[in-house]
């Protein structure tokens, strides 16, 4: 995105399969579709859009999540990417670059899936394959949702709406069509991750055809602000450029400079 002061933003009301969605775009330049995590609304991109340059960002509150209200009954991960596909369209987007952070990396993998023509390149951020995936350690997601609800800025999502977005995913996996992804992806990870454990995404990375992995010294909380500006950067020269496929931690990606 631009300067503060010079940023474009628009934000409306999406009707969605009778739900009213909160949307978002912001910014000149390629669209970049952002897909939040569980429980987390659009302002967790907020440290990671400041680094950006250049970029439309596009982001939406998924039911029960920020502005968004909640469901009267769950969407399934198909019912989630189906509505990143109705978010583009209101958008007025043919195709986008496309990022997914954590439960909306599952999405995202959904969506690359079912609208293959609507993904330029994919991002996958601390993210899995859903079932059959190396489970979390211990009390991680806890602490997780515990340290969110220490930002005082962000709305807390909708308890209902955590509910529906755990049901998804616990009966979603992607291992079946990994291997038809035909976007550039590239997948992130943090080395420290309890949350999601890196092997998460050392799978995704083995088994999307020429997927790039970057493991940066972390946990789970990339969207953090002293994370943001190496995952943009990251990011950035991704979009940019097409990658070579990497599985090894640290090895020639660009990072030399981080």
């Amino acid at each position: 995105m631009s300067r503060p002061g010079s940023i474009r933003v628009e934000s409306q009301q999406l009707s969605f399969q009778g739900l009213q969605i909160t949307m978002q775009v912001a910014g000149d330049g390629p669209p970049l579709l952002l897909i939040n995590g569980m429980t987390r609304p659009m302002q967790s991109w907020e440290h990671f859009t400041r680094e950006l340059t250049g970029r439309t960002v596009i982001t939406f509150d998924a039911p029960g999540v920020g502005d968004s209200p909640n469901a009267v009954l769950p969407l399934s991960m198909a019912g989630h990417a189906a509505l990143a596909v109705a978010v583009l369209d209101a958008a007025g987007l043919a195709q986008a670059d496309v990022l997914g952070f954590s439960h909306g990396g599952a999405v995202a993998q959904q969506l690359a899936c079912d609208a293959p023509d609507r993904v330029r390149r994919l991002v996958l951020v601390a993210t899995s394959c859903g079932v059959g995936a190396t489970p979390s350690r211990g009390q991680a997601i806890l602490r997780s949702v515990g340290a969110l609800a220490d930002e005082s800025s962000w709305q807390l999502a909708d308890a209902l709406g955590v509910l529906w977005h755990s049901l998804a995913i616990s009966s979603w996996s992607s291992i079946s069509f990994l291997g038809a992804i035909g976007a550039p992806t590239l997948v992130v990870c943090g080395t420290g991750d309890s949350v999601v454990p890196p092997a998460n995404s050392k799978v995704l990375a083995g088994r999307i055809p020429g997927a790039s992995l970057v493991m940066l010294p972390a946990g789970h909380d990339l969207q953090r602000a002293e994370h943001a500006k190496a995952l943009a950067r990251i990011v950035e020269n991704f979009l940019r450029t097409t990658w070579p496929p990497i599985n090894e931690e640290g090895q020639d990606h660009g990072l030399s400079a981080l």
